[in-house]
């Protein structure tokens, strides 16, 4: 069954998709370097995550470096500076209570004209209906701080970034294809999991910026 381009690589793809590019995925479970090198064939492929128990063996293989690291601790200098092309960082600072500390940690290992994205559940998933899989902010226990587009912006800019866009995340593909997802998620994982509406009611927020 065709899936649609995933989100989080949708300002980059067409630009990056036949190229070699350094990338630094900062959250690397849950398979991402598989499907990362899908999209993108010719990709370095650098990840960084707590723990290694959410990669397989084939995923690790994928990586051309993995840094095992808290990220609270702010302690980044494994990583090399001006070094990547992008910096991803999907639904990962909600988990952190310093996460505008660890973006500006981060920041520094961008090259001049690499791209930072940023996406997180914003202030409306505080309102929303609580369901399996999180569809309510507080569904999920490890969700400790709430950002904003307009803090995020503010830091970025303050670190030297050029704002490209930024807003609530409603991915028309998603969408679109909303009344068979609800039937295929539901078969396959056995109850309508809340992340299959989040384009829907507006669950998450993203920055995506160019350091200049």
């Amino acid at each position: 069954m065709f899936k649609p381009l995933p989100p989080r690589f949708r300002f980059f793809y067409h630009q990056l998709k036949n190229q070699a590019f350094n990338y630094l995925d900062v959250g690397s479970g849950s398979g991402s370097p598989h499907k990362t090198t899908k999209f993108f064939p010719q990709v370095h492929y650098y990840g960084i995550d707590r723990t290694n128990y959410r990669n397989s063996d084939e995923d690790m293989k994928l990586m051309k470096a993995y840094y095992e690291m808290d990220l609270t601790q702010l302690q980044f200098d494994a990583i090399p500076n001006h070094f990547f092309d992008v910096v991803m960082m999907s639904h990962v600072i909600e988990h952190l209570h310093n996460g505008d500390k660890v973006i500006e940690g981060l920041s520094t290992k961008l090259k001049k004209g690499g791209k930072i994205y940023i996406e997180y559940p914003g202030l409306r998933s505080t309102k929303l209906p609580s369901m399996r899989d999180t569809l309510n902010f507080y569904d999920d226990d490890t969700h400790v701080r709430i950002y904003s587009v307009a803090e995020i912006e503010a830091l970025l800019k303050k670190q030297g970034f050029k704002i490209i866009k930024s807003g609530t995340r409603r991915y028309w593909p998603y969408i679109l294809a909303l009344p068979i997802t609800l039937i295929t998620e539901t078969l396959k994982k056995g109850y309508l999991p809340g992340g299959v509406f989040w384009d829907l009611m507006g669950f998450a927020e993203y920055v995506y910026a160019e350091k200049e």
